[in-house]
C-alpha cells in the first residue's frame, strides 16, 4: 500500500492506523505466534514494533523503531518466554512519531505488578485525564493518547484492586476509536470502543491450545487460529489459565465501524463483520463502472489496493483489464530519500508504467483514494510520458473531505483536495481526462451496508459519531466566514 510515489513528499493516502495482536497458551510459544501475527498486519504501521510477554511473574517488553523483522530474530524471541503476549505495529497518529517511548506496547505498574498494553485508533481529549492522573502523582513519557489509556487502567487498578474494574474505569473516561489488548502476568485482556470504529477478533487455536486476538482475520490465519466473532463494542474479553470470560461493561452505541477499513486498511484475505475484503473492493468496481462509465480501451489498478476495483469495473464495463502498471514490491517503506534531482527527473521508486501495454491506449485507472492529489497527479505524468491516449481516473471512495480523528493520520481539512476543489478543478489539477468517484451510497452497497448507520463515513460525510472537542476542530477544519 504505497503512500507515495515519490518518498520524501508529504503522503497522499490515508495513513494506516495501527495494529494490534495478542496470544494466551500455555503449550505455544507465544512471542513466536505474536510476531508472525505482527507480520502479517504489518501493513497497517511501519514505524515500530513491540511485544510484551507475561511469565506468570512480571511482563517483560521489546519494543523498538522500524519493521517487525528489524526489530525481532530468533535471540530476541527466544527471551520472551510466558503464557501471554501482545504486539503492537505502529503508525503514528499522536505523539512523537519517532521516538521511542511512543513505541508500543505501553507499561504501567499495578504495584509491583507490570502490565502492557497496545492500542490501534486514536483517543480524544485526553488531556483532562492526563491533567487529572499527573495531579495525582502519575508520570507521562511518551506524550500519547495510549499511554494515557495505559496509565489510567494502571491508576484505577490500584485504586479498585482488579484489573477488569481498573480496564472498565478507564473505558468509561476515554472517549474516540480504541481496539486494545492488555498483558497481565497471568492473562490476556482485549476490549473496544462502544462504537466499534476500530476493528478487533476473536481467534481460536486448534487443539485447544488457546485463545488469539487480532486487529484483522488475516493474523489469525497466519498461526493457525480459527476464527469465533468479533469482540464486541463496549466489551472486555479476559483469558487465562481457568478460560475466558467476558463483561459487557459499556452500553454499546450506534455500530460504526470504520468504512476506510474495507477501501483501503485492511489486508484484501481478511474479512470484517462477515464482509470479505476483497469482495467488496471488486464490488466497489463494478458498482463505480455503472455509476461512471468511460470510453476506454484498457481498465489499470493502482497496485495493490486499486487492482481489486479494476477488476469489478472491468467485469461490469466489458472493458479488458490489464496490468500496466508494475510495482516494485521490495522498497516498502523507504527511509533512503532520492535526491530533488532525481524527483526532477521523475524517477519511479515504487510504481513504474509499462509503455508497451499503454502506448497509444484510452485508459480507466482505478485508485482506493485521493487525500491531497500529488500522487494522482504525478501517476497521470508517468501514464502520459508511457504514451496514455486518454487517463480517465476512477476513485472506489467518496471525496475524502473531512479529517478523520478516530485513528487515521489524514491532514487538517484544508489540505484536503477535496475539500477546496470542485470536482472539475480537481480534474484540472490532476491533468486527466475525467475523474470521477463512488457515490456514498454506492460504497455502502459495495460493503454490505444499508445505510449511514452501519459505519463510521466521517472522511466523506462529516458526520462524527464520538463528539470533539474545540481544540481539535479549531486547529483541524477550513474556518467559514461569519
Amino acid at each position: 500500500m504505497a503512500t507515495s510515489i515519490f518518498p520524501g513528499e508529504a503522503p497522499d493516502r490515508p495513513q494506516e492506523e495501527c495494529a494490534v495482536f495478542g496470544v494466551f497458551s500455555p503449550t505455544d510459544d507465544v512471542a513466536r505466534l505474536t510476531c508472525f501475527g505482527l507480520q502479517a498486519l504489518q501493513h497497517r504501521g511501519q514505524e515500530s514494533a513491540g511485544i510484551a510477554v507475561g511469565d506468570g511473574e512480571t511482563v517483560t517488553v521489546m519494543k523498538d523503531l522500524g519493521l517487525v523483522t528489524q526489530i525481532f530474530d530468533e535471540g530476541s524471541l527466544a527471551a520472551l518466554q510466558g503464557d501471554v503476549a501482545v504486539g503492537h505495529c505502529r503508525y503514528a497518529t499522536s505523539g512523537i512519531s519517532d521516538a521511542w517511548f511512543s513505541a508500543q506496547p505501553h507499561m504501567s505498574a499495578i504495584d509491583e505488578v507490570m502490565v502492557a498494553l497496545a492500542h490501534n485508533g486514536t483517543l480524544v481529549d485526553t488531556e483532562p485525564i492526563r491533567e487529572r492522573l499527573e495531579a495525582r502523582g502519575v508520570e507521562f513519557r511518551a506524550g500519547t493518547d495510549s499511554e494515557v489509556a495505559c496509565q489510567a487502567i494502571g491508576y484505577y487498578t490500584r485504586e479498585t484492586h482488579h484489573l477488569t474494574e481498573g480496564i472498565k474505569q478507564t473505558m468509561e473516561l476515554i472517549k474516540g476509536a480504541y481496539a486494545m489488548v492488555l498483558a497481565s502476568p497471568t492473562a490476556l485482556y482485549a476490549f473496544r470502543d462502544p462504537n466499534g470504529i476500530r476493528p478487533l477478533c476473536l481467534g481460536k487455536l486448534p487443539g485447544d491450545r488457546g485463545w488469539v486476538v487480532s486487529s484483522e482475520t488475516c493474523g489469525l490465519d497466519i498461526v493457525g487460529a480459527e476464527f469465533v466473532r468479533d469482540v464486541n463494542p463496549g466489551e472486555i474479553i479476559r483469558i487465562n489459565s481457568t478460560g475466558i470470560s467476558t463483561l459487557q461493561t459499556l452500553e454499546p452505541g450506534p455500530s460504526r465501524g470504520c468504512i476506510f477499513e474495507y477501501v483501503y486498511f485492511a489486508r484484501p484475505d481478511s474479512v470484517i463483520d462477515g464482509q470479505s475484503v476483497y469482495q467488496a473492493r471488486r464490488a466497489m468496481g463494478r458498482i463505480l463502472a455503472e455509476e461512471a462509465p468511460a470510453q476506454a480501451d484498457l481498465v489499470l489498478g493502482v497496485p495493490d489496493s486499486g487492482v481489486p476495483g479494476a477488476l469489478g469495473f472491468a467485469e461490469a464495463s466489458g472493458i479488458e483489464y490489464t496490468d500496466g502498471i508494475v510495482k516494485n514490491r521490495y522498497v516498502g517503506r523507504t527511509f533512503i530519500q532520492p535526491t530533488q534531482e532525481m524527483r526532477q527527473l521523475g524517477v519511479r521508486i515504487k510504481l513504474n508504467p509499462l509503455p508497451s501495454v499503454i502506448s497509444g491506449k484510452r485508459l480507466v485507472v482505478v485508485d482506493d483514494s485521493i487525500v491531497r492529489g500529488t500522487t494522482s497527479k504525478k501517476l497521470v505524468e508517468m501514464l502520459r510520458a508511457a504514451g496514455a491516449a486518454e487517463v480517465h481516473l476512477r476513485i472506489v471512495s467518496p471525496p475524502t473531505a473531512w479529517p478523520c480523528f478516530y485513528g487515521v493520520d489524514t491532514p487538517t481539512q484544508g489540505q484536503l483536495i477535496a475539500a477546496v476543489k470542485s470536482n472539475q478543478e480537481m480534474c484540472e489539477y490532476i491533468g486527466c481526462d475525467s475523474l470521477a468517484f463512488i457515490s456514498i451510497d454506492g460504497l455502502r452497497r459495495a460493503v454490505g451496508g444499508a445505510n449511514h448507520e452501519t459505519f463510521c463515513e466521517a472522511c466523506f460525510t462529516g458526520d462524527y459519531i464520538v463528539p470533539l472537542p474545540e481544540s481539535l476542530t479549531d486547529i483541524a477544519f477550513i474556518k467559514k466566514e461569519k
